[in-house]
């Protein structure tokens, strides 16, 4: 699971689900921007999505609100493509939002709103 940039928790779990943080793309390893493209970048925030989910007993199929952040919407028919990708039977509620920036010169921030399993 990456840790986040600004030192803030990934998840907040107030009964019964959990606010996943926003995840930008980087790679849990490096510490380093993934992706050249919005869409790209997508697929990395999704994977660091996923993995926040999984430390805390969960799936993305079990999230139940999804919010993307993106600096250029323009480029919305991309990310939906990827993000179709990870929410393929029954998709969560999501919001598409336009930003000025990102942290770290992302393109591209997606947080969730999971339904904790038990």
């Amino acid at each position: 699971m990456p840790r986040p940039p600004s030192g803030h928790t990934a998840t907040l779990s107030p009964p019964p689900g959990s606010c996943c943080s926003g995840q930008i793309p980087l790679d849990p390893d490096s510490g380093e921007l993934v992706g050249q493209t919005p869409a790209e970048q997508a697929v990395q925030c999704l994977e660091n999505l996923k993995a926040v989910c999984a430390a805390a007993g969960a799936t993305l199929d079990d999230a139940v609100r999804v919010t993307v952040y993106m600096t250029d919407l323009g480029a919305f028919a991309a990310v939906n493509d990827a993000y179709a990708e990870y929410f393929q039977a029954d998709p969560p509620a999501r919001v598409a939002v336009g930003v000025a920036a990102l942290p770290k010169g992302a393109q591209v921030e997606i947080d969730a709103v999971v339904a904790l399993p038990g």
